[in-house]
């Protein structure tokens, strides 16, 4: 009876293993007798997961077991590979054709690896649209009527790109839960810039994932890559509007060390240099000495300093303030004054901007001899 009970209970445990394995059963023609291999997909790279020959009639049978959806390659070399989302259970099956295994392939059975695929044809056939529009540009530039076409290509341009950035925004958030959508968030169009450009959207994603798949390499990598994508678009926000429109500088406005709010725009009119520290920076104290002696030379001609702390030790900044004298507008909110650090994407300090009498940025990461150069080209 003990042997019939133990019999059971193995046949039990082999059958629930069994029903946690997926399976991909494919046929590719023109393939017989050729290796296809199925490579786990890493942040940093691949590792080997299981690997098949391919049958006299194209076909193939692959297995494994994953505890949450995983990213694959399916590859028939390194130039001929596809990627697929496979979760635990699924039954999948697959055909392609080997000249145009990577572009034409057919899935059923794998949610995910459907979601990949509707993901990639949408961006190939936005980008390979896109594309032909660029040739189009280059290849008439010498033509009489140019002109005529140019804006029009321009704008199809332009709206071929926000159709697919629409795209992706709807995808993303109504797949907030699937781990397509980390796809979606990394996509690039072909001039490298990234298709998701919505802030919300993308912060929403990386919550969500990371608390159903906490233990998805690719789940926990967005949620640590979030800030810094965020600050890449911010960035890219303020380089065009420093390089290209010169637009008035973004507000700050912050308690200074006596607990009075203090605005940047309060000082139109004058040539303010907004300098960002800290009080525990050794170059940011270096740099202060600079500060000081350029303030007291041109503060009586229109010149002044708004300076923007991200401490969050106020002890430290007060102490800082009285040891290096320094008489300018002082602010910081003692809690590393983070919006102001980010609407000016600033990574490193000692930093700083200069700003004209309109509120325009004019220079930027000024330091030494560079200060006392520009202001008195300026101001003498």
């Amino acid at each position: 009876m003990n042997r019939l009970i133990i019999f059971a209970l193995i046949i039990i445990v082999l059958s629930s293993c069994n029903n946690n394995n997926f399976s991909i059963e494919g046929r590719i023609s023109n393939a017989q007798t050729q290796m296809v291999y199925l490579d786990k997909l890493n942040i940093n790279g691949t590792t080997p997961f299981d690997s098949s020959r391919i049958d006299a009639n194209g076909k193939f049978n692959i297995s494994g077991s994953v505890s949450y959806p995983t990213f694959f390659l399916l590859r028939l070399s390194d130039q001929k590979f596809i990627t697929l989302l496979i979760d635990s259970t699924e039954k999948i099956q697959f055909s392609a054709d080997y000249l145009n295994f990577s572009k034409d392939y057919r899935i059923d059975g794998s949610i995910g690896s459907e979601k990949v695929k509707l993901l990639n044809d949408k961006l190939a056939k936005t980008n390979t649209t896109i594309d032909s529009l660029q040739s189009m540009l280059n290849l008439f530039a010498s033509n009489s009527t140019y002109q005529l076409n140019r804006q029009k290509w321009l704008a199809q341009i332009d709206s071929h790109y926000t159709a697919q950035q629409q795209f992706s925004k709807k995808f993303v958030e109504e797949n907030p839960f699937s781990l397509a959508s980390v796809l979606a968030i990394y996509q690039k169009f072909n001039d490298g810039n990234y298709v998701m450009q919505d802030l919300q959207t993308l912060k929403m994603a990386a919550s969500a994932l990371h608390s159903m798949y906490p233990n998805s390499v690719h789940a926990h990598t967005l949620y640590n890559d979030t800030e810094k994508l965020v600050q890449d678009i911010k960035a890219q926000e303020m380089r065009q509007i420093i390089q290209q429109y010169g637009v008035n500088s973004p507000e700050i406005n912050l308690p200074d060390h006596q607990g009075n709010n203090k605005a940047l725009s309060a000082f139109r009119g004058k040539y303010v240099l907004l300098h960002f520290w800290s009080a525990t920076d050794r170059g940011s104290r270096i740099m202060n000495q600079v500060l000081s002696e350029n303030y007291n030379q041109f503060k009586s001609k229109g010149f002044e300093i708004y300076q923007v702390s991200v401490d969050t030790d106020r002890e430290a900044w007060l102490t800082a303030i009285e040891d290096d004298r320094l008489t300018w507008t002082n602010v910081g909110d003692m809690e590393g004054s983070v919006a102001a650090v980010n609407s000016y994407n600033i990574s490193r300090i000692p930093y700083n901007y200069l700003i004209d009498k309109e509120g325009n940025i004019i220079a930027k990461d000024l330091k030494g001899p560079a200060i006392l150069n520009t202001l008195s080209k300026i101001l003498n």
